[in-house]
């Protein structure tokens, strides 16, 4: 169940959009912060909020990348797979992290610490090859680079994103 201080904060983003569809994916995000990802149950309390029915909601929720509909890890890695970043080695790079992190993209590791996703794009073309940690940017990554990340993310150091 949605706190009353989500489902008040909730309420009033849905009341200052245009339209409640407007609002859908920023409440599915919220949701997806609280539950770590769009439970079953997410998706109802969103469709209930935004007077929406559960298709529309979930049909939103498909279509966006960014949006998870089944577990993730703790940290989640989206590499960028776009035209722009393929051409300097976002498949390389995304290779790289499926080898340091012994998975396969699509899958999280044992420790559930980290989701590797490709991503159609990530808007960023001029700093290809990206990748984003979260909800951070990096750009013009390596396959180095990208291990460096990687084991700052999991000893807790930060690293500086580029947005």
């Amino acid at each position: 169940m949605i706190p009353e201080l989500l489902k008040t904060s909730l309420a009033q983003r849905i009341a200052a959009a245009i339209t409640n569809r407007e609002a859908a994916v920023d409440v599915m995000k919220e949701l997806q912060r609280h539950y770590g990802w769009l439970t079953d149950e997410a998706l109802e309390e969103a469709s209930q909020l935004l007077g929406l029915s559960p298709l529309q909601i979930e049909e939103l929720a498909t279509f966006y990348e960014m949006i998870y509909r089944r577990p993730v890890g703790r940290h989640v890695v989206h590499v960028c797979d776009s035209i722009s970043c393929w051409a300097v080695g976002g498949e390389t790079l995304l290779g790289a992290l499926s080898q340091l992190l012994e998975i396969r993209p699509g899958s999280t590791t044992a420790d559930d610490s980290v989701t590797l996703l490709p991503c159609s794009c990530l808007g960023n073309c001029g700093e290809a090859p990206c990748m984003m940690v979260d909800e951070k940017q990096y750009g013009r990554m390596t396959p180095e680079s990208a291990s460096q990340l990687i084991t700052a993310l999991r000893t807790g150091t930060s690293q500086k994103p580029i947005k």
